[in-house]
């Protein structure tokens, strides 16, 4: 399909799609002319990733780039590519150093992942998410609100679950590099998804135990 076409099956308008080619978001079309190019589902799929990135994500250009990057790097198996791009998204705040609670938190979180059995981050450097998990738990501790294993624990494992979920809906994509992308474009767009959800099972639940 020509440019014009691409924009109409993708619903964005051509001077977007030519910036995202500018800033090498989007991979150039096989160039049929000296002033064509033809693309493909292939463009299709990375503009709905690109999309998901910068307009719900609200991420960066060059943040969006660097996901983009992890996503296409074959020189990596599926599960570190899987790893290099979500790690490359927004992170929340990480833990301050010189913050007792961040100590104490750190502990916490380390213990959690023992009970869970969750191996992964062992012996190397703590993920973005898990950095965030540190400065959360802190935070509750430091406001004088409990948050130990038994507290996490139902969380991670609904997580886990989750996650589980996640990767079978990865799974239904044929090729690599679509999992790869699906996998980034479905933590984005899913996380509003879950928070939405949370918070409507919160009403009902409340609904449920205290009114009249």
């Amino acid at each position: 399909m020509r440019l014009a076409e691409l924009s109409e099956h993708s619903g964005v308008p051509t001077a977007t799609i030519k910036y995202y080619l500018r800033e090498r978001l989007l991979p150039p079309g096989r160039r049929i002319s000296a002033t064509q190019a033809e693309y493909g589902e292939e463009h299709l799929r990375r503009l709905r990733l690109v999309r998901a990135l910068i307009q719900v994500g609200r991420m960066p250009v060059t943040t969006a780039r660097e996901v983009l990057a992890a996503v296409e790097d074959e020189s990596l198996d599926q599960h570190m590519r899987l790893g290099a791009a979500t790690w490359s998204l927004p992170q929340g705040p990480e833990p301050d150093e010189d913050d007792p609670a961040a100590e104490t938190a750190r502990a916490t979180v380390a213990e959690l992942l023992r009970q869970l059995g969750w191996t992964f981050e062992e012996g190397g450097e703590p993920s973005p998410a898990r950095q965030t998990l540190v400065a959360s738990v802190a935070a509750l501790e430091r406001l004088g609100y409990r948050c130990d294993t038994a507290h996490l624990e139902p969380y991670a494992r609904a997580a886990a679950e989750i996650a589980a979920h996640d990767l079978d809906l990865v799974e239904e994509y044929a090729q690599p590099a679509e999992q790869v992308e699906a996998a980034v474009a479905l933590t984005v767009l899913y996380e509003p998804v879950l928070l939405s959800l949370r918070r409507m099972a919160h009403a009902e639940e409340s609904a449920r135990r205290f009114a009249r």
